[in-house]
This record gives C-alpha cells, structure tokens and sequence, in this order.
C-alpha cells in the first residue's frame, strides 16, 4: 500500500502511453484529469493485488471511444459518481476499489480520477498489460468473466446499464451507444471479486508504467551508453525501425482510430521504407515488405530524441521515431488470447509469431 500523488501521475502517464502500444489516447489529457482531481481531493492509495479480500467488489473504470473525440469534448466530472451509485445498487454492496482496465494513456488515468474524488483506494492491476481497441480483449475474458453489468455514462448525464450474453454482444451493443452519444463514454465493466481479479488480473501495470516512465525521464542523464542503448535496455525492447513520418492515412469509424503511418528511414536505415497499422493501437509493423511484429505484442513509437511515447493521434508528417517491440503478456500468446487479440482477429492474413522469434533474423534488436 502507497500514495500516488501529482509526481507519481505524471511517471504513470508517461510509461502507460508506451504501453498503450500507441492508442489509449492522449496522455496529456487523461494527466489533467487525473492531476485535477489528486489536487481537489488528495492523493490515491495504491494498493497491490494481494491485499485485496478475496469478496471484496473491485471495478474497473474506463473510456470507451475514440480517443481523438475525448480530446474535443473531455469529461463533464459527474460521470465516476453515476457508475459508483449504478454498480453497487446493481451488486447489493459497495464499492471496495478501482482499477484500470488497460494501460494507456487515458485509461491509465481515469481509474486514479475516480479514486480519489470517490475516496477509494486504485488496486495495481489490469486486464491486458497495454492497450486494446475492444473491450471484450481481456485477460478476464480468457478466464470465463463478463463484461456485464456493464454501466455507461456520457458527460451530459446519460446512463445504461448492460446485460448481455457474451462480451463481444457488449462490445457491439456498447459501441452503438457510445457513437449516439457523441463517440466518446466512461464506462465500469468486468466488475468482479477480489479472487478472481488476482487470479486473471495483469498485476503490477500501475507500478511497471510508473517505472517505465521514470526511466524514460531519466534516460538522457546515463553515462556508460547511450540514451538508445540505455531506452532499449530499460525497456527490454526490440528496435524495429528508425525512420521520418512520410505519410500517415487515419480516419475514424466505427468509433475507433483506424489509419497507417509511412516511414522513411533515417541512419542505419535510410534507404529503407516501413509502416505501421493500427485500429487505435498499432497493430503490425512490416520494415521492408517483412513484417517483424504484430499483435499481441506491443509495437511502440517514441520520439528518436526524447523517446516519448508517441501515440496514433500524435503522429504528424516529418516526425522521427524509433519504432520497438515489447513482449506482451504471456496469457495473451495462448490459443485463448491469440483467438481475441491475434493478428487473424483484426484481419491480418499471417499466424502469430513471438516477437523474438520474428526478430531473430538481425532486424531486431534488444
């Protein structure tokens, strides 16, 4: 159990953006939102998984949308207190903490908003270890949970309750919703019991992302390497591509990012070409008409001078970034998790293979 206050948002904000594997949307946004209400409320208790009792009620917070819409018309400040009174009416009993439902740049922040204008403690635990696009895309999912009853709230004080009969049946019916009311909603789903929450849960993604963008922070002040030696190391990454945004194609359907950037190498690649994919998160990254990764694992671009995280919306014409690879979440590389969140599942027309194992050819480095 530990405090998490203004510095530690900010740590948090930074490594969950990598980890959002470019979607999760604008870190700076959600930052705000979780520094608004640490500063009107006081900071949040963190507590670790273990901690939890195994029949206590935990509930992850959420917005569910496309990002780039939460940037426009944010959040109206009433929506956590509609989805406390809606879910424990619902279960008979109160609340016992929050927690995120991904890593990323905004539902890595809204989950501490919540925690501490309610008063409740943020538990260190996620349902994916990085960023997905749908919200059935959870290890919960893998371990039989539901996503209802899922309560949705927009910012002028709409609100629904779900019950459904798969999580992909929430996924179609929520996402209609949530276009009704402008493309953008917070959500609490996967509502669940302290065991089954540390049994399926992702532990540790509030510390790792704290970690992570501490050292990101930090990375520039080493002395033995280089900051990319150092970023790489750091971050147990793969370096895929350097390269000069030459094009990026994005539009917004369905209510999700969907879009391709080009990139024009630079240094040790110039001469070279690759692009990356995504539906909110990037998901393949092909370096001269070989593809090097795909989802589940993360694929990540960051600033080659600063090496922030750079997500989806950020990405602009004339930009330098390092794309990486991280490893995902071992559950997520099970017929279970690839049948979710496998490349076949976002119509890709490949197989799954390991990160590492596509990189062992020389193009990837650790």
């Amino acid at each position: 159990m530990r405090k998490i206050g203004i510095h530690e948002i900010e740590d948090i904000a930074l490594g969950a953006a990598l980890l959002g594997a470019g979607g999760g949307g604008d870190p700076y946004v959600g930052k705000l939102v979780a520094i608004g209400a640490v500063k009107e409320c006081g900071p949040v208790t963190l507590l670790d998984p273990s901690e939890v009792p195994d029949d206590a009620l935990v509930v992850p917070i959420a917005m569910m949308g496309a990002p780039t819409v939460l940037g426009e018309k944010a959040i109206g400040g009433d929506e956590y207190k509609t989805l406390y009174d809606t879910v424990s009416t619902f279960y008979g009993k109160p609340i016992y903490a929050f927690m995120p439902i991904e890593a990323g740049g905004v539902n890595s922040m809204l989950p501490i908003a919540a925690a501490a204008r309610l008063g409740l403690p943020l538990v260190d635990c996620d349902g994916m270890g990085r960023a997905f696009p749908e919200l059935q895309m959870v290890t919960f999912t893998i371990g039989g949970g539901s996503a209802t009853p899922m309560a949705l709230v927009d910012e002028k004080g709409n609100s629904c309750i779900f019950r459904t009969v798969t999580n992909k049946w929430t996924e179609e019916l929520a996402r209609s919703v949530t276009m009704a009311c402008g493309g953008s909603v917070s959500v609490s789903l996967y509502a669940m019991e302290g065991k089954f929450m540390k049994e399926y849960g992702v532990h540790g993604i509030v510390s790792r992302s704290e970690r992570l963008g501490s050292a990101i922070r930090k990375v520039k002040e080493v002395t033995d390497t280089t900051p990319e030696e150092a970023f790489l190391s750091i971050t147990e990454g793969f370096r895929l591509f350097k390269g000069k945004i030459a094009d990026v194609l994005r539009e917004v359907r369905g209510g999700f990012n969907f879009g391709k950037v080009v990139l024009d190498g630079i240094g040790d690649y110039k001469g070279q070409q690759a692009f990356v994919e995504f539906q909110n998160e990037n998901l393949t990254a092909n370096v001269n008409g070989e593809l090097l990764a795909t989802t589940p694992d993360l694929i990540c671009l960051v600033d080659t001078e600063t090496f922030t995280p750079v997500p989806t919306d950020a990405l602009k014409y004339g930009k330098r970034v390092m794309v990486i690879g991280l490893k995902c979440f071992p559950l997520w590389r099970t017929e279970e998790g690839l049948n979710l969140v496998g490349p076949r599942y976002f119509g890709v027309d490949t197989d799954y293979i390991p990160l590492e194992e596509r990189c062992k050819g020389g193009n990837g480095h650790v």
